[in-house]
């Protein structure tokens, strides 16, 4: 280092003066603290200048009633069972849904009804048994076959019973005297046979329990055979509010056209292929005088003249009519 470059106290002083200017101008300013005193913006203010700008917000969202149109969860799954119910009821009143309907109804009708025949007709058969076996010793040959008297009776008036529900449920129900003098000479020797051994007179010991047990079964088979042709023809009078396109345009269906299996079988040959006056075949006179009664015209049990002259029909087709009803 030479003399030369060492430098003067002048030189010195005016750098220390650059420099201290140089900081003084980057140096920040602090502001001064405002005073508590004179602005009073405190916590608590400003806690309830909060509470009252929320306020407001909420006043006007409240004025807003769109969250009160919308359906909540409940709302929809009631509204949704109620639209469900709608349908439903107007489903049930279609024609074809109701003759849908009363066609399972009448199925189980006879299917409740059958089983119950076969039950009743069942509990009567250890009573004829004992009345058959007229005191046999057991497994003898007259004890075993006298097990057999009462089902071989029941299965020929099941055939009887079941033939007429069978044709009853598909519109044509068999009105047959002999048919009926048939299951009634059946149940009346089931239920005679039952009851015979337990009669007062006849039994050692009379006992009315001993009697009204065994003769349960025969009666309640009695009160199905009679029942159960009275119901299958009401279902098969039933009107379900929808006529057929045959029936609007006037002409006979070809089912309409054959002889009715509840016409005795001497009447069924004699006008099997003959045509009834007017024209009209013997299904067409059955349903203008069910119309008749069903209006009031024709009382409920006519008379056969009065039914020849409401239908303008032949004697033998009004007396048919007649027995019909």
């Amino acid at each position: 280092m030479t003399i030369s470059s060492i430098p003067e106290p002048e030189d010195v002083s005016a750098l220390i003066s650059e420099t201290e200017s140089f900081l003084a101008a980057h140096t920040p300013v602090e502001q001064p603290a405002p005073s508590v005193a004179v602005s009073g913006e405190t916590k608590r203010v400003r806690q309830l200048r909060a509470e009252v700008a929320e306020a407001h917000l909420l006043a006007d969202l409240q004025d807003d009633d769109s969250p009160l149109l919308l359906d909540s969860p409940k709302v929809r799954k009631r509204r949704r069972a109620a639209h469900e119910a709608a349908r439903l009821h107007e489903l049930a009143q279609d024609p074809m849904m109701r003759a849908w309907q009363a066609s399972r109804m009448r199925k189980l009708l006879v299917t409740v009804a059958m089983v119950s025949l076969t039950l009743a007709l069942a509990w009567s058969t250890a009573g004829v048994q004992v009345f058959a076996s007229e005191g046999a010793p057991a497994w003898s040959p007259s004890w075993v076959f006298a097990w057999l008297v009462e089902p071989f009776m029941s299965m020929a008036l099941l055939v009887v019973v079941g033939a007429r529900a069978y044709m009853a449920t598909h519109g044509q129900p068999i009105a047959s005297k002999t048919l009926t003098r048939i299951e009634y000479l059946f149940l009346g020797l089931t239920l005679g046979m039952n009851a015979w051994r337990h009669l007062p007179g006849v039994a050692a010991d009379f006992s009315l329990s001993a009697l009204v047990l065994h003769i349960l079964g025969p009666v309640v088979a009695v009160a199905i055979v009679t029942a159960l042709p009275i119901i299958l023809a009401a279902f098969t009078e039933l009107d379900h509010g929808r006529s057929t396109g045959a029936e609007a345009s006037g002409s006979t269906p070809p089912a309409t056209r054959r002889p009715s299996l509840s016409a005795p079988a001497d009447q069924q040959s004699d006008r099997g292929s003959e045509t009834p006056p007017r024209g009209r075949s013997l299904a067409d006179h059955r349903t203008e005088l069910t119309l008749l009664i069903a209006n009031g015209a024709l009382p409920a049990k006519p008379s056969a003249e009065a039914i020849r002259k409401a239908l303008g029909c032949s004697r033998d087709t009004a007396k048919f009519l007649r027995d019909e009803r």
